[in-house]
């Protein structure tokens, strides 16, 4: 079963977010980072749930620590917080995703599990929908008998958009993350290749790459995991 770690030096906080998500996963309970920290030695997170001001070792501080032992895990930042500086502190220091209270608990669960999604997607490499399998290993997209190797950059895109379903991405981000910083292309190049993976994939009926006017783009997974 999948773990994951609350840590949050409010009880009655932490006593609801941990109602909100016990039946689908097993919750382990840290009132601080120093506590969390040590529960960590002998228990392993598959996600952690950490909240900011917290007494003898922040949320900030112990997501620093954290990231020394493990690189990959995700982790959610629970806070009052809301300035973009806070933010902008928290991601720099290696959280995945960032909620400010008061907390929706549905719109929490939604996230755990995106941020679970992801995490599994980063591990094995692929994406599965159905019987359809895209793999970072070979740049590949196969459903039954059927595979096809992408070029990377269609490939990348591809995998870019449908690791994040519904989320909408900018011409912009997608330059930045795909062809790089100081590449020369530009929104023109993007569309090209928008149009060409909605052209060897116009019969699957597993996934959709929509536009979003004035926006950008969005990947839609149809149905599957």
């Amino acid at each position: 079963m999948i773990t994951v770690l609350v840590i949050e030096d409010d009880y009655s906080t932490r006593l609801v977010t941990k109602l909100h998500l016990k039946n689908e996963y097993n919750v382990v309970e840290a009132s601080n980072g120093v506590e969390a920290l040590e529960k960590l030695e002998h228990q392993k997170a598959d996600l952690v749930i950490a909240d900011v001001m917290m007494p003898k070792m922040d949320g900030y501080e112990f997501v620093k620590q954290f990231r020394l032992m493990n690189k990959t895990t995700p982790i959610l930042m629970m806070t009052a917080k809301k300035e973009w500086e806070d933010k902008k502190n928290g991601f720099a220091i290696g959280i995945d995703d960032y909620m400010t209270k008061p907390v929706h608990y549905e719109e929490l669960q939604w996230r755990v599990r995106a941020l679970l999604r992801r995490s599994q997607i980063h591990l094995e490499k692929k994406i599965t929908i159905g019987d359809l399998i895209i793999s970072e290993d070979d740049n590949t997209v196969s459903c039954g008998e059927e595979r096809i190797t992408l070029p990377k950059k269609e490939f990348d895109l591809l995998f870019k958009l449908l690791s994040y379903p519904k989320k909408v991405f900018t011409t912009t981000q997608l330059l930045d993350d795909i062809w790089g910083y100081e590449t020369d292309s530009d929104e023109t190049t993007v569309r090209t290749h928008i149009n060409r993976l909605r052209k060897r994939f116009a019969s699957y009926q597993e996934f959709e790459i929509v536009t979003v006017r004035g926006l950008g783009y969005r990947g839609e997974i149809r149905y599957g995991k």
